[in-house]
């Protein structure tokens, strides 16, 4: 498998060989089913379908149920398709197979992990871009340390260019962070511990992709 899909469990930090304080993030990264096998025959490429989390049955579609009935599973919150499966695993991926961090995951993998930012509402310019603000109260400034200061020209072209960064909603958004190192696996528990922070809220739903 090239992936597996988690959830969030908050931060904490562990203590390197070297006595380096390393930061991390715990994510309880699966068990997660099998719940549909692509390939090129069929579907035009290789891919695998997990899914993970339990989910109450009067909340699913009608749709879905039949999906995870045919894999044999009960229903799920969350269901991620990862393409380009390594060549070894081929074969092996069954329907209503069931996989696991340490089975995906060794210690001292490098990850990429995929989660939703939190979400912070509509922000202005300093906060959403990082702009340093226009300055001190001098030279006629006055209440503007936080404003955006000029957002285009007057007779020509007559209106602000698409693209300009301005104040707006900030956060929700999709983000990848790479490059995140396996430090500790606790299969009995399904826990991974990985370098630095994840995307998200404790709780929220991540994708981990080799």
């Amino acid at each position: 498998m090239s992936g597996i899909i988690g959830k969030k469990v908050g931060m904490t930090s562990i203590f390197s060989a070297d006595g380096r304080n390393v930061a991390c993030t715990l994510i309880e990264a699966g068990p997660c089913v099998v719940t549909q096998v692509k390939n090129v025959e069929t579907d035009g490429y290789n891919a695998v379908q997990l899914a993970y989390g339990e989910r109450k049955e009067k909340n699913t579609p009608k749709p879905l149920m039949g999906h995870f009935k045919k894999a044999g599973t009960t229903p799920k919150q969350k269901v991620v398709e990862f393409r380009d499966f390594r060549v070894e695993f081929e074969g092996q991926v069954d329907l209503g197979k069931t996989v696991k961090a340490d089975e995906v995951f060794i210690e001292g993998d490098f990850v990429d992990a995929i989660g939703t930012s939190k979400g912070k509402g509509f922000q202005g310019v300093v906060k959403r871009h990082g702009f340093a603000g226009v300055g001190g109260q001098t030279h006629g400034q006055h209440n503007r340390a936080r404003h955006p200061g000029s957002i285009g020209a007057c007779s020509w072209p007559s209106r602000v260019f698409k693209g300009m960064r301005m104040a707006g909603r900030t956060g929700g958004d999709r983000v990848k962070v790479i490059n995140l190192r396996v430090l500790r696996i606790y299969p009995d528990k399904n826990l991974l511990l990985v370098s630095g922070s994840v995307p998200g809220p404790k709780n929220s739903f991540v994708i981990l992709e080799k």
